[in-house]
C-alpha cells in the first residue's frame, strides 16, 4: 500500500470549505451555523477570507466560531484571488466553494461529497439553490455564453421569454434543476472540485475581481475533458448578490466578466459580435429607461441604474485584463 492510499485518520478532515466574505456578517455567521449544523458524515475545516469588511465580519466569525480559520485581509481582493488563496493552503483531499449569503439544508455538503466520489467525470460539481421562500434558485448553473444567447441577452429576449429554453438558453430556465444533468458552468457559490484537479487548471484566473471566473473554470475543465455535473440531492438557500454594493455595480461587473470569457472562450472573429451585443444591452436599456422616465415620470430609479451603467461601458466593453508583472 503507497503512502497516497493509506486511510485518513479518523480526524483528519477530507473536505476544506473556502468562503469569502465582504460586508455580510451576519450572513455569513449564519452561513457557518448551518454548514455545522446540517453536515453530519463529512470531515472538513473551513476557512474564511474576509475581504476587508468595514462591518466587523473577520471578528465576529472568530467569536462565535474559534473552529474556522479566519483570514482578515486589509484590502478588498476580489472573489477569484481570495478563493485562490484559501485552496492553496488547503491540504485536503477535497474543495467546497461556499458563498456566504446561503445557508445548508440538511445533508448537502455530505451528499455532494458523496456525488463528487461517484462522478470523478464531472470534475467540478454543484447543488440545487433555493430562496428563502423555498422557491427556485436557477443561478446554481447554467449554459455557456453563445452568439445566440449573447444576442438573446442584448435585445431582451431572454427576460421577455425567460421560461424558453430557445430565448433564454444561458439560464436552462425550462429545468426545475430536479434531476442529476451535465451542464457547462457550476456557479461558484456551491461548488465542489477536487483539490488535484483545481491545482492542475491553476486555479481561478486572478484577472477576474467578480462574476465569470467560475465560468471560466468550468469551460477550461471541459477542455481537459471534464463535464461538470448538478445533483438535486444537495440543496442549499442562496440569496444572490449580497456582496454587491448597488445593482449597477454587480452589472457592472457581471458585463466585465462577460466580455472576458467571450474573449477567452470564443473564436477572435466572433468577439467583436459579442462587444456589441453588450454595448446594445446597456444602451438601450439606458435610452428606454431614460425616455419612459422624462415623458412620466416613472421608472426613474431604474433609468439612473441604466445611466450609471452605461457611463461605465468603456470600462466593461474591454473585459478583465492580465494583471501587470512583476519586473
Amino acid at each position: 500500500m503507497t503512502a497516497g492510499s493509506l486511510p485518513l485518520a479518523p480526524d483528519t478532515p477530507e473536505l476544506t470549505v473556502i468562503i469569502v466574505s465582504y460586508n455580510t456578517r451576519e450572513l455569513t455567521l449564519k452561513a457557518i451555523e448551518t454548514l455545522h449544523d446540517t453536515t453530519r458524515a463529512t470531515r472538513f475545516r473551513t476557512v474564511v477570507l474576509d475581504n476587508a469588511s468595514s462591518d466587523g465580519s473577520a471578528e465576529a466569525i472568530t467569536r462565535a466560531f474559534p473552529q474556522v480559520e479566519v483570514i482578515a485581509s486589509q484590502e478588498n481582493l476580489g472573489f477569484a484571488r481570495a478563493n485562490n488563496i484559501l485552496a492553496a493552503a488547503a491540504r485536503t483531499e477535497w474543495l467546497l466553494l461556499l458563498n456566504p449569503d446561503t445557508e445548508c439544508h440538511a445533508g448537502a455538503i455530505d451528499n455532494l461529497l458523496a456525488f463528487s466520489k461517484a462522478n470523478p467525470r464531472a470534475g467540478i460539481t454543484g447543488g440545487r439553490t433555493v430562496f428563502p421562500d423555498g422557491s427556485l434558485n436557477i443561478a446554481s448553473c447554467w449554459r455557456r455564453i453563445t452568439p445566440w444567447s449573447a444576442f438573446c441577452k442584448g435585445t431582451g429576449l431572454s427576460g421577455v421569454f425567460a421560461g424558453s429554453a430557445l430565448f433564454n438558453p444561458e439560464a436552462m430556465a425550462d429545468w426545475k434543476r430536479d434531476s442529476v444533468r451535465e451542464v457547462d458552468i457550476v456557479q461558484g457559490s456551491f461548488l465542489m472540485i477536487r483539490r488535484a484537479l483545481w491545482e492542475e487548471l491553476g486555479g481561478f484566473d486572478p484577472k477576474y475581481f467578480m462574476y465569470g471566473e467560475e465560468a471560466d473554470l468550468c469551460l477550461r475543465a471541459r477542455e481537459l475533458g471534464y463535464r461538470p455535473m448538478i445533483t438535486p440531492d444537495a440543496e442549499i438557500m442562496h440569496l444572490v448578490g449580497a456582496a454587491s454594493r448597488t445593482r449597477a455595480h454587480k452589472y457592472v461587473l457581471s458585463a466585465k466578466g462577460r466580455m472576458t470569457l467571450m474573449e477567452r472562450h470564443w473564436p477572435a472573429w466572433q468577439v467583436p459580435f459579442g462587444r456589441a451585443t453588450l454595448a446594445f444591452w446597456a444602451g438601450s436599456r439606458t435610452l428606454v429607461f431614460g425616455i419612459v422616465a422624462r415623458l412620466t415620470g416613472r421608472k426613474r430609479a431604474r433609468a439612473a441604474h441604466w445611466a450609471e451603467v452605461w457611463s461605465q461601458r468603456h470600462d466593461f466593453l474591454e473585459g478583465y485584463k492580465d494583471p501587470p508583472r512583476a519586473g
